[in-house]
């Protein structure tokens, strides 16, 4: 019985640990030197076509600023950086099937299930939804209209209300967390 306790416990754990992760990458233009990048401001063009509530927006230009601000920018009216972001969600449904039985010894074990005077079985399923959402922030040299760095975060998004800015915010520090490319 402890076993089954422990097991359930590290598979709540590790579905926890999954949920919440984000996967990040970035790509950049080697060729720039990104000391030279002191302001930034958003690309109201691409913020405007972002297909998420203006609510959403408003989170995720708000954990962009404080996660850029930490990284010593200054938002500016004539940025030398503009900000792009986009979003793409797809739902996921997912289908657990699982067979056991518990009999006279007293244990729990894989099968089909079984049944009779002496034990219960049958087969079992769960089913769940999630959103996988990708969430693409562009930095972009305003001066010359180039596309100089590009995150990217992909994860289990979440709908509840109170948890949106702290997911949305994990999104964002991941991702930002790659700029500036380290030197080589």
């Amino acid at each position: 019985m402890k076993t089954v306790k422990l097991l359930s416990l590290l598979f709540i754990t590790a579905l926890t640990v999954s949920c919440s992760s984000v996967r990040v990458s970035s790509d950049h233009d080697e060729s720039v030197n990104f000391d030279q990048y002191k302001t930034y401001g958003f690309l109201k063009d691409g913020i405007d076509k972002l297909e998420v509530s203006d609510l959403d927006k408003k989170r995720i230009m708000r954990a962009i600023d404080a996660e850029l601000q930490k990284k010593g920018l200054t938002k500016s009216e004539k940025p030398a950086l503009l900000v792009n972001i986009f979003t793409k969600a797809n739902k996921q449904v997912d289908v657990n099937r699982w067979g056991g039985y518990y009999g006279w010894g007293g244990g729990w074990g894989p099968g089909w299930g079984w049944g009779g005077p002496w034990g219960w079985g049958g087969n079992y399923a769960s089913v769940s939804t999630s959103t996988q959402g990708t969430l693409y922030i562009d930095l972009i040299d305003a001066a010359k209209k180039e596309l100089v760095w590009q995150g990217v975060g992909d994860g289990v998004l979440t709908l509840k209300q109170d948890k949106k800015q702290e997911r949305i915010n994990e999104f964002v520090e991941e991702i930002l967390a790659q700029f500036p490319p380290k030197k080589k």
